[in-house]
């Protein structure tokens, strides 16, 4: 038994060559646009934003990103009519581990370790466009209104405001 032949279709929706052409074109056309619209999203996005990805790729166990920034807000520099002052792009670190005293040997091991101290901080502060090159950036160690911390400071000049931690 053969199949019967369906006689219901007139061809209506044919495409002309020129238009399908055209259709096709336009879609070519975009895929390259939706490429570069995701490629100005990423490049859009802010360069601290890329910074702090590309640094928790680089942390190690013992390490976490360290952000304790003070507002610094009331200062005013020498130079503020001449360049607009600005933030220094950082990323800080803080290196923890386990301190192994005769106490902590005695009530811990490895399977069960003592609570993590923290055994040092690692600063990474940019300053792309100082305007003076030859000049050191500095840093501070100030007194704070609680006697069990410190402010660290850190000074570069021009266009750079202070930048502190607590």
């Amino acid at each position: 038994v053969s199949p019967v032949m369906d006689r219901s279709y007139r061809g209506d929706d044919a495409v002309e060559k020129a238009a399908d052409k055209e259709q096709m074109e336009q879609k070519q056309k975009a895929v390259p646009d939706a490429e570069t619209n995701k490629f100005r999203e990423v490049r859009n996005r802010s360069s601290e934003d890329q910074l702090y990805d590309s640094i928790d790729k680089t942390l190690e166990e013992d390490e976490a990103v360290f952000t304790d920034e003070i507002n610094l807000s009331s200062q005013v520099y020498t130079w503020h009519d001449k360049y607009r002052p600005r933030k220094p792009r950082f990323f800080n670190r803080v290196h923890t581990g386990y301190e192994w005293n005769k106490y902590n040997q005695t009530h811990y091991d490895q399977d069960n370790p003592p609570p993590k101290i923290v055994q040092g901080y690692k600063f990474n502060i940019f300053y792309p466009d100082l305007i003076d090159k030859t000049k050191t950036p500095a840093f501070k160690l100030e007194a704070d209104n609680n006697p069990e911390t410190k402010i660290l400071r850190f000074s570069a000049g021009p266009p750079y405001e202070d930048l502190a931690f607590r």
